[in-house]
């Protein structure tokens, strides 16, 4: 049974089931689903817990087979949780868990609680996690997309009794709030935390914001590529001294910006030669949000301006490299600063 995250504090009202996965890569949304399914079984009397991690290939799985099969003197019943780091528990790993689930259809007493990170399609296909999602309730816990973080801390906020003001300041505030935290929703969660201890309940002005929220941003290479593609000069700005300032590689920035120019150049390339777009961004493997992007830009952005942006991408690639090229800075972050701006500026005006 699959379960959105929103659905599963109502699902635990109605009671529980003898098992659950909860899979993603958001430390903080997974550890709240947990918590939230380890205080309804202990509501109902799950008494016992035990933590089994599972640590590389040569991990014993049978004493995680014997945990569900043991009680204590002191409980009638228990949590047993796994934890699987890695998402890939191996062969015996996945001949246990799938005698975990046979063994717990007539066992009221255990609640397993198996905890993964975020799985990749071929992974979800498995035996093992079929046999899983089968057995008991599958949460998929995806990241919060940037558009999306705003509202997330207006929710926050509203729980502990706070909101931002109405209108364009509030969005002002809850904006700003965004760029602080991008890429770090733990950290957003504790500076949220921060204004309930400072202020009281009621509005927050953006000056009280401002004051008290640090900058604990983090940025992912791979999230630049939508704030590129999305036209956002600011946002794109930002990250490039946000990834400098952590350290990133600038090929790896480099990459990132130019597979970007080369997948516009091939999907246009394919739309000339007759291939609808979806067709041609399935060939590509252009999903989900990169997907719509591409579908603003592609279709207004010239042969002119792509044949330039891929010029100007061979440059950027000599100058992280070591090399100069005429014209361009020598300084490998300020080149990939003029590149990024300069595709962030194509999209822009195609989206416009």
């Amino acid at each position: 049974m699959q379960l959105a995250l929103a659905q599963l504090a109502n699902h635990l009202q109605k009671g529980l089931r003898p098992l659950y996965v909860l899979h993603g890569d958001e430390a903080l949304l997974v550890q709240e689903a947990a918590d939230a399914i380890r205080a309804a079984a202990r509501a109902q009397g799950y008494g016992e817990r035990t933590v089994h991690t599972v640590a590389g290939a040569h991990f014993d799985w049978s004493a995680v087979l014997a945990a569900g099969a043991s009680l204590s003197l002191f409980a009638d019943k228990q949590i047993v949780e796994i934890r699987i780091p890695s998402g890939k528990p191996g062969k015996d790993g996945s001949a246990a868990l799938q005698q975990l689930v046979a063994s717990s259809a007539d066992d009221d007493s255990t609640l397993t609680l198996v905890l993964l990170p975020r799985l990749d399609k071929a992974t979800r296909s498995g035996a093992w996690f079929g046999a899983l999602e089968g057995a008991g309730v599958s949460v998929q816990i995806d990241a919060i997309e940037r558009a999306a973080l705003p509202q997330w801390i207006a929710q926050r906020l509203a729980a502990q009794g706070q909101r931002v003001a109405a209108g364009e300041e509030g969005q002002r505030t809850l904006q700003f709030f965004t760029s602080r935290v991008e890429g770090n929703l733990l950290a957003a969660h504790q500076e949220i935390s921060k204004l309930g201890l400072l202020y009281p309940q009621g509005e927050l002005k953006f000056e009280q914001v401002e004051a008290a929220v640090l900058n604990v941003a983090r940025y992912d290479v791979f999230k630049l590529s939508e704030a590129v593609l999305g036209g956002q000069r600011a946002r794109v700005q930002r990250m490039l001294d946000g990834l400098r300032a952590e350290g990133e590689a600038e090929v790896l920035v480099h990459y990132t910006l130019a597979e970007d120019i080369r997948a516009l150049k091939r999907v246009k390339d394919a739309i000339a030669d007759g291939r609808p777009m979806p067709v041609a961004l399935r060939e590509q493997r252009i999903w989900g949000l990169r997907e719509r992007l591409f579908e603003r830009v592609v279709p207004s952005l010239g042969d002119t301006t792509l044949a330039n942006l891929l010029h100007a991408a061979q440059q950027v690639d000599g100058i992280v490299k070591g090399l100069k090229s005429p014209g361009w800075p020598v300084e490998p972050w300020q080149a990939l600063h003029r590149l990024a701006q300069g595709l962030c500026g194509a999209c822009a005006v195609a989206r416009s």
